[in-house]
Parts: C-alpha cells; structure tokens; sequence
C-alpha cells in the first residue's frame, strides 16, 4: 500500500508541476484582460506545499481508483480534481479542455451552436444569467433569474457546470426539453427548444421618435464597439438627434476592451475603468480620449439584475463621470476578470486574476451598479374606465385651433414597442424631459450672447 501512495503521491507532484511551472497566456473572455504572469504563482518559501493535505489527496485518488464500482482512468480523477479545484474558487473559474476549448472563442466571435444563455451554477442547479436576443432561449421565454433543474428528464443536480453545459448543446435542429424553476411559478414547468446555430448581431439600433435614438447592446463582443461606432454614427447624423438610450438589459457581459471603447465614445478625460489583482501586471487603467461622438447630449442606459460584467463597467463608467442617467433595476454585481492561461495545446483554465473598479474606485463585485432612476419591470393594463371625461372639442359652437397642434413623429412599430416594454418607456419619457431642458438651456446661452451684444 505505501508503494501505492507514494506512486501516487509523485503523480500529483508531477500535475503540480505541470500546472505551476507552465502557464502561458493565450487569450482573454468573460470581461476578462491579458495579463502575463511573470511571477511564479507558489513560492516554496512562502507558501511550502501542504503535504499532509497531498497525502490524503493521493490516498482518495487510491481509494477511488481501485475500489470504485466502475473503472475510471488516472486522467479522468486528475480532470475532475482539477474541475474541483477551479469550481470552488468561484462560479466563473474552469477548465476548459475538448469542446469547452474548442469553443474557447464562440463568445466573442458571436457564433456558436446551442440554446442562447449565459448560465453559472447556483446550489447545484444551473442558473441563468441572461437569454441572449434572438435565440432558442430567448424565443421560449427563458428569464433571467430561472433555474434548470432537469435536462432532458435528467436532473441537473451534482453534475458540474461543465457537464451541463454539454447536455444543452448539440447538433443545430435536435430537440431539447428543459425543466425551469422560476420563483413566480409554484411548480416547475418544461419547455421544448429546438437546438440552433446561434449567430448574435450584438448591436441593434432604432429611431423611437426624430429626436431620440436607441441602441441595444446584447452582448460584448470582438466587434461590437465597431458595430456600436457604426449605428450611433447613423443616429447622430439625423437632424434633430437630441437624445440617446443604451439598452444593456439581460448583457451577460463579454470583452473588457469592447466595455471600455464604448463608454470611451461620451467620456472626455479621466478613468473607465480600473483593475487590481495580486500581481502589478494585473493593475491597469484604462483611460479615456478627449472625444463624445454625441458632443454631450443627453444618454439613459437600462439595467436589470442580468447586465452583468462588461454591461456593468460601462455603466458604472458613464454613471461615476455623470455621463449618462442609469434607470431600470439594480445589475447582477460581477466584478471580476477571467484571464484565460494556456496548459498544453488542448486544455487551458479560465482564471480569475483581478477585480474590477469604476472610476469613481467602486466595487460592484457581488453588490451591482444600483440605478438613478429605480424601475422596476412591470406590465401595462388595459383601462378598466371606459367613461369619456368632457373636452373643450367635444363643447358644441367650441372655437376652432387655428394652429396645428404639435404632435411627436412616431411609427406604429415604435408605439407597439414602448406599449409592451414599460421601462423603455420610462426612459424615452424622461429622456424628451432631459432633450428639453437641453434646448432650453442652448436657446438661454444663445439669449445672453445676443444681450452681451
């Protein structure tokens, strides 16, 4: 037996090794920066190795490897040890090896095969973030907040994230059937999808009326802050532009450096953003360029509790500088940075290397971006009083308008949206308040030049 643990005890010293001695950065995701760790991250006088804590460890591997009801491999025990170690550091360090790495760039290319949601697993179950637009998951009604209990009849619980992430995916056109738990349902229900190749337009882009421009961001991508420059630059060249809203609701989050050149498009000087980890190569500062591509008109940004990450940075950014008004609900609070480090050709580990901070210092790790303007999401109803109150016009001999009245330009497409989506609403209602004031004040200083003449 003591042949046996100290084989074993040398096979986690080599893992080890292997592990510690040879990180290499290959690229970033997940609102994560590149970051080159030059320092070694176990030093022996420091921090020695805690062999008691190896021997027990080499002791399990043992005990699992001969005695277990069913065969399993050195290197299925070593990959699930490390799954363990990389799981309990927090819900967004793992390890990425055969389809997880090949599908290392899906995220930010902005294609990818599955249902369409950014999940971490919560208690065991699987939880999700946000429902990316215009796909499977969003199609059926999945929520921010929602819970997946079953897959296919199999229940999630005790399985890792990574195993569960497998099951959703699959061959684009295969049927799914999920179960979801929802905390305003009583009892669990199942949806059926229809597995899809997902391709994000990440930006979406519309007039509301001829004064004011919306732009949705759904995700942050390798091109998305281009895409952003591209719909702003068509909204701006409109005469009458006043205003604009950035929709970042249920933005799971993705590329730092997308977050930061689109807050950089209406920040003039100062910090964006800011990270700090263990190491100095983890501290950077993120600075803006003297330029608002909207010279300093009026911007609303809409948050819920799934904007999250990059969404978060750009929000909090404008928010600290009193760029822009911040209404909806408070976002999901994830502060941190994933760096992803290469440990062979096949497998790497996304790490969690720093924390993130707006300009202002703030840490919204675990505790959000809280909102201006507190708007909770809510349904429209129909008027249950039908009685006609009495009108000037409805008076018979009523003296005529020989003025037309002002009426704001909007398409039925654009009256069906804000019908149906009552925190937009709000935005574009205090956002022509705010596009007033500002011709208000422009016609005040023009007022006082001509006096000084």
């Amino acid at each position: 037996m003591m042949n046996v643990y100290l084989t074993n005890i040398k096979t986690v010293f080599s893992i080890l090794l292997i592990l510690f001695t040879t990180l290499v950065i290959a690229q970033t995701d997940d609102s994560s920066v590149s970051v080159e760790l030059k320092k070694p991250i176990i030093e022996s006088k420091d921090t020695p190795l805690p062999l008691k804590q190896i021997k027990v460890f080499a002791e399990v591997f043992s005990r699992i490897k001969h005695n277990y009801v069913a065969p399993v491999t050195d290197e299925q025990l070593l990959d699930y040890a490390i799954k363990g170690m990389l799981n309990g550091l927090d819900p967004h360090s793992s390890y990425l090896k055969d389809e997880r790495f090949d599908a290392l760039n899906e995220g930010t290319t902005g294609q990818f095969g599955g249902l369409g949601i950014e999940v971490i697993m919560e208690e065991g179950f699987v939880k999700v973030v946000a429902p990316i637009d215009d796909t499977p998951a969003s199609e059926a009604g999945i929520q921010t907040g929602d819970l997946i209990i079953r897959i296919n009849g199999k229940t999630v619980s005790g399985n890792s994230l990574d195993d569960a992430t497998k099951q959703m995916r699959g061959k684009p056109g295969t049927p799914i059937t999920i179960t979801i738990l929802r905390e305003s349902d009583p009892e669990p229900f199942e949806l059926k999808l229809v597995r899809a190749i997902v391709q994000t337009n990440s930006v979406k882009s519309r007039s509301l009326s001829d004064e004011i421009g919306y732009l949705r961001v759904s995700q942050f991508q390798l091109t998305t802050a281009e895409n952003f420059r591209k719909n702003l630059k068509m909204l701006n060249e409109k005469e009458k532009f006043g205003g604009l809203i950035i929709d970042l609701r249920n933005n799971p989050g993705g590329l730092l450096t997308s977050a930061v050149s689109i807050a950089d498009n209406f920040i003039t000087e100062g910090i964006i953003v800011s990270t700090k980890g263990r190491h100095s190569d983890n501290n950077q500062k993120f600075i803006a360029a003297p330029t608002d591509l909207i010279d300093g008109k009026p911007i609303i940004i809409l948050i819920n509790g799934g904007s999250a990450s990059a969404s978060e940075i750009v929000a909090g950014a404008l928010q600290d500088h009193k760029r822009a008004l911040i209404l909806g609900t408070e976002s999901f609070g994830k502060g941190s940075v994933q760096t992803v480090v290469n440990i062979g050709e096949t497998e790497a580990i996304k790490l969690t290397t720093a924390r993130y901070y707006t300009p202002n210092g703030r840490s919204i790790q675990a505790a959000g971006i809280v909102p201006d303007v507190l708007v909770p999401w809510r349904q429209f109803k129909e008027e249950t009083n039908t009685y006609k109150r009495i009108k000037e016009n409805d008076l018979p001999g009523h003296l005529k308008n020989e003025d037309k009245p002002a009426k704001v330009e909007r398409t039925l497409e654009v009256e069906e949206l804000l019908a149906r989506d009552y925190q937009l609403n709000e935005a574009f209602n205090l956002l022509n308040g705010m596009v007033f004031f500002k011709h208000l004040e422009s016609k005040g200083g023009e007022q006082i030049e001509a006096a000084k003449l």
